[in-house]
């Protein structure tokens, strides 16, 4: 509810608004709409118990008022300048702000130049991936990278893979010195076309992003390098905000809060799934009461950084209006794979996870938030995802029915780079110059594959989008 001074206007006199209080709600049209918005984003004026300001009639100037209907800041704008003959300049769009945590699958351990493997598309989405992560004058192609694939297999039968096992089993020295050669002269070609791929990626002009990713702190404009593996790595946040801008309207700010190897039945534990219960092992211990109290402790991590952000909004993002305000517009949660190993953790996640949801809303005041669950897929199949106890915790946490509508369970082995997980599965030690093309990292961080973090931040956004459309 949008809380200008919109209670002073009499229902009963809408022939003589011009008043006191209609002075008072043009001093105060614009402030900032902080935690003071509808769920669909639009501000209310607030009115009298039992009545609403309705439609505007422009032939006479005036109000009306029809039971149970609302007016929002663009018709009250609208409406005063009708009655006074000018132009009243409305607010700004307000700042969408999305918050993305999780474990190291939200931290992101892929380098940017592995997204040159989407342009082996498997279909018409990839094509459009690429056109949405790749600056459309870079010249890049399918071409390019089977360029550089064939000449990382040439390397690899010159080397032996990783190590050069094969020049440095050589004795000759002439024949040695050949090789180390031709072998330098093909690594400086392959880290010319990782710079020139991981230089085309897109920069963001209307989405900003700041972000813990482990030892990782950055803010500034979306790009690459907001992830936890190197200056180009990215995780989902950096196709999830190209796409959201091209779904929603106004500018946009992602808070990021990730680290690896964290549970959510102790470190991400919400406040309202009650204490943590000490196994046996830890009982044990000589610090249980330190184990107690820390239970939780990157859940309040997380909300400390959020609120810090929130408190310097202007520093986070140069189009945030103050007068416009800013309004928490939805949550991805991407985690699950610490939770697998402990029977506790997997048979509290559903609860934890619901518990979750209704803390974080209640925590921002905004019941209805969007709120989006990566599944667990590092199963890579439905068949092994199917059978992961915390994977069907995660989507039957999503269909509770109390969420239905604005809580998705967005599945990530269905973007699982196939083509990646072929090399890697070949051995990527013997293939190592073509792999470190297309993957970053073992399985568990979905080979650290470029296609696979865009595929997903852009599913991410999709099931975002959608749900604030409703």
């Amino acid at each position: 509810m949008w809380e200008g001074q919109a209670t002073g206007i009499q229902l009963g006199d809408c022939n003589s608004l011009f008043n006191t209080s209609t002075m008072r709600l043009l001093s105060d049209f614009g402030k900032p709409a902080k935690k003071r918005r509808t769920a669909d984003g639009a501000g209310e004026l607030g009115v009298l118990p039992g009545s609403r300001l309705s439609d505007v009639d422009n032939s006479n100037h005036e109000l009306h008022w029809k039971p149970g209907k609302t007016m929002n800041r663009t018709t009250i704008a609208v409406a005063i300048a009708l009655m006074f003959g000018s132009t009243v300049q409305a607010a700004e769009e307000p700042l969408k702000i999305f918050i993305l945590a999780g474990q190291s699958n939200m931290v992101g351990h892929s380098r940017g130049h592995t997204m040159g493997t989407l342009f082996n598309a498997d279909g018409p989405k990839d094509q459009e991936l690429t056109d949405l992560v790749f600056a459309q004058d870079a010249g890049l192609s399918r071409q390019r990278l089977e360029q550089a694939r064939a000449l990382a297999r040439q390397l690899n039968e010159l080397t032996g893979g990783i190590g050069d096992p094969k020049i440095k089993a050589i004795t000759d020295a002439a024949s040695k010195a050949d090789a180390e050669a031709r072998a330098e002269k093909m690594k400086a070609d392959l880290e010319a076309y990782k710079s020139e791929m991981a230089a085309a990626s897109v920069v963001s002009e209307r989405v900003y992003i700041n972000s813990i990713s482990d030892n990782n702190r950055k803010a500034g404009q979306l790009s690459i390098g907001h992830a936890g593996h190197g200056p180009t790595s990215i995780g989902p946040e950096y196709s999830f905000g190209l796409s959201l801008a091209k779904k929603v309207d106004g500018p946009i700010l992602l808070i990021k809060t990730s680290w690896g190897g964290k549970s959510l039945n102790y470190d991400f534990r919400p406040p309202s799934a009650g204490a943590y219960v000490l196994n046996e092992k830890e009982q044990a211990k000589d610090n249980p009461e330190e184990i107690l109290q820390n239970a939780g402790r990157f859940y309040r991590m997380m909300n400390e950084h959020v609120r810090a952000v929130l408190d310097n909004l202007k520093e986070n993002h140069p189009a945030y209006d103050e007068a416009a305000g800013y309004e928490i517009a939805g949550f991805v949660w991407f985690q699950g794979f610490n939770d697998q190993f402990d029977p506790a953790f997997k048979a509290n996640y559903r609860d934890n996870m619901i518990a979750f949801v209704d803390d974080i809303r209640r925590e921002y005041d905004v019941p209805q938030m969007p709120f989006v669950i990566g599944v667990l897929g590092t199963g890579q199949t439905k068949e092994k995802v199917d059978e992961n106890a915390v994977s069907v915790a995660q989507r039957d946490a999503a269909a509770a029915p109390r969420f239905k509508g604005n809580v998705v369970a967005v599945e990530s082995y269905t973007e699982y780079a196939l083509d990646s997980l072929e090399l890697f599965n070949a051995g990527w030690q013997k293939n190592y110059y073509e792999w470190d093309l297309v993957g970053s990292d073992r399985p568990y961080h979905y080979l650290g594959s470029g296609k696979f973090f865009v595929r997903l931040g852009d599913a991410f956004a999709t099931a975002m989008a959608g749900m604030m459309s409703k």
